[in-house]
């Protein structure tokens, strides 16, 4: 996909848990030379007691635990793609056959509670160094650690004004923790079904959700909340079910604000089932360009989010529609860009638009560990004596 295109960006998911930092750093190195820097890395830590078990372990490591593991997994990533190779490390003077000056590469010699990794980066920089990175945590240690190291953010929810919420308050702790309140792109999910009227979209729902599997969906939905949906009975309305994380139920508190009628509804697990089957728990744009469009134009307006990240119910006939129907109503109005901020540049650079360049921005935790051309040594090690 990337020989054959010049701007799009491509978002990697992989976790922190199961593989070591030293691997992942390689990898996506190769990758971001391979796409000439068009190459983003979206955080997990992974939560699946089945994941556990397969990569060796007898149950998962506690959820706050993964994301201090986290933590460090990600420092010693930076220490890789930014501190390792000096700033002008790569000369290629042909005259000298020399490529590489090998007092400029060094090794990173991390030892922490988690992992150790001598170093050095074996691959050369890549023109983002630092991969653009993604995350989505919804819990209160996944937002600490969104807050501080994503760039750009995924947000769950079909209410604005939960969402709203969301975005405020990242970017409050953003500051307080001394990043630039915009340096965090918000993107919030959406699944679009669009057609010529309002009726044609709704059928076209319709006919999807006819073939939907209730089971199948169920069970995703018990693997998100760590919950055993066959414990409760068909009949029983989850909102006031005994038992049941106070997640399930805020979700549920939320569908009922926002899905007509949802309050009456009585909230069974065929209506979860129905609910979740297409989109998730995410917002729902069906209906005529006109309508799909005054949607996601309120809901931008209402949010302070930046943009959608779009699901599908079938592929790749959703995405046609949407070019067929929507974009021209968007293009219309004058809310729908016609180009990247830089044809041909970097995840990074088309991400954030604001001329800065492919690195990591200054406000950035990855931007300490850079190793500048004319130190000796970067910065960081300086101050916290890591052997050159």
């Amino acid at each position: 996909m990337a020989a054959v295109t010049k701007s799009l960006s491509f978002g990697i998911t992989s976790s922190t848990t199961y593989e070591h930092p030293f691997s992942l750093a390689r990898r996506f190195s190769t990758l971001d030379h391979l796409t000439k820097g068009r190459v983003a890395w979206n955080i997990v830590t992974s939560y699946l007691e089945n994941a556990a078990r397969n990569f060796g372990l007898d149950t998962q490591i506690p959820h706050d635990t993964r994301y201090a593991k986290a933590e460090e997994y990600v420092n010693v990533t930076y220490k890789l793609w930014e501190g390792s190779w000096r700033d002008d490390a790569v000369v290629q003077d042909h005259r000298t056959r020399q490529y590489t000056v090998p007092g400029r590469v060094r090794r990173i010699n991390h030892e922490g509670e988690w992992f150790k990794s001598a170093g050095p980066h074996q691959i050369e920089p890549s023109p983002q160094r630092t991969p653009f990175i993604f995350q989505a945590g919804t819990s209160r240690a996944g937002k600490i650690f969104a807050t501080k190291h994503a760039e750009a953010m995924f947000l769950p929810g079909m209410e604005a004004r939960v969402i709203k919420q969301g975005v405020s308050s990242i970017r409050e702790l953003a500051q307080d923790i001394g990043r630039e309140p915009g340096s965090i792109k918000f993107i919030a999910g959406v699944i679009i079904l669009v057609d010529e009227t309002d009726e044609k979209a709704q059928a076209k729902y319709e006919e999807y959700l006819s073939y939907a599997d209730d089971d199948g969906t169920l069970a995703l939905f018990g693997g998100w909340y760590g919950v055993d949906i066959d414990k409760w009975g068909d009949d029983e309305d989850f909102r006031f079910a005994p038992g049941l994380a106070g997640p399930v139920q805020g979700m549920l508190e939320a569908w009922s604000a926002t899905v007509p009628g949802g309050a009456n509804i009585k909230w069974t697990k065929k209506r979860i089932a129905r609910e979740l089957a297409l989109g998730g728990p995410h917002l729902k744009a069906i209906g005529s360009p006109k309508t799909v469009a005054d949607l996601l134009q309120s809901f931008i307006d209402e949010t302070g989010i930046d943009g959608f990240n779009i699901s599908y119910a079938v592929s790749p006939g959703n995405y046609e529609d949407i070019i067929k129907y929507l974009f021209p109503e968007l293009r219309a109005r004058g809310v729908f860009w016609n180009d990247y901020a830089v044809p041909g540049g970097t995840a990074r650079e088309n991400f954030l638009a604001d001329r800065q360049g492919p690195r990591v921005r200054t406000d950035h935790p990855a931007s300490k560990y850079r190793w500048k051309a004319g130190e000796d040594t970067p910065e960081y090690a300086r101050e916290s004596k890591v052997p050159a």
